[in-house]
């Protein structure tokens, strides 16, 4: 069976569940921490992060773009694409994956003034987004494809956020949030994260950090309309 080698809060790692679920994959999981790496872990990972995947042959695989395209050479793809709709699905989901450490990094901002910088340039994405999406449910149409799925821990985590602190990073982006809300409704985020993600993840992001001064109210919050160190709770 696979094995895949996580870290709880990590969103690559999200992003290769999503796509071992929507293909219905058998595998198993197991987390380390990063404060703490284990040698047998630095001993196959050679670039000493997470995600990596073994393969049921034992191969050792790692980097998220690689093991999900993987996960389409080896098992049938979700959808059947041309080469030219493939490129644009790897460009789309490109765009999702290059911003988890920027998102990372606006989380665990220490105060506002530097939430606010870091979440005027990763809105810069989301505005891509939107201006790209359509009136269906999902980035492609009524179903869930790896360009969703790639999305997929950029719009669960800024829903963790918005529950726990009222914040919302998507504010000004009214197609993304539909977008959101259908990946939420769908289940698929609770099933690409530990169950005591919520909890892990508040711990970090919500404990010594400007979002925990607005959700304890010690803080007014950024205006968004105005806003339109990478933490190391993300994977290293």
């Amino acid at each position: 069976m696979i094995k895949l080698i996580s870290f709880k809060n990590c969103p690559f790692v999200q992003r290769v569940m999503g796509s071992l679920i929507m293909k219905n994959i058998p595998f198993e999981i197991e987390y380390i921490e990063l404060s703490n790496k284990p040698q047998w872990f630095l001993d196959i990972a050679p670039n000493g992060q997470v995600p990596v995947l073994i393969t049921e042959d034992e191969t050792v695989l790692f980097e998220s773009d690689a093991i999900v395209e993987y996960l389409d050479d080896k098992y049938t793809p979700i959808e059947a694409l041309t080469p030219e709709q493939k490129a644009l699905d790897r460009a789309w989901s490109y765009q999702a994956s290059k911003h988890y450490m920027p998102q990372c990094g606006t989380m665990g901002s220490k105060d506002k003034e530097t939430f606010e910088s870091r979440l005027t340039n990763l809105a810069k994405a989301f505005a891509k987004a939107e201006n790209k999406l359509g009136e269906s449910q999902f980035f492609k149409g009524d179903y869930i494809s790896n360009v969703d799925i790639a999305w997929l821990p950029l719009l669960h985590r800024a829903f963790v956020i918005k529950q726990k602190s009222g914040l919302d990073m998507l504010e000004g982006f009214p197609k993304v949030q539909q977008w959101q809300a259908a990946l939420i409704a769908s289940g698929l985020p609770e099933k690409t994260v530990p169950q005591d993600f919520v909890t892990t993840f508040s711990n970090f992001y919500l404990t010594n950090t400007y979002l925990a001064d607005v959700m304890n109210g010690e803080d007014e919050r950024c205006e968004l309309s105005s806003c339109s160190a990478v933490s190391s709770a993300c994977c290293q």
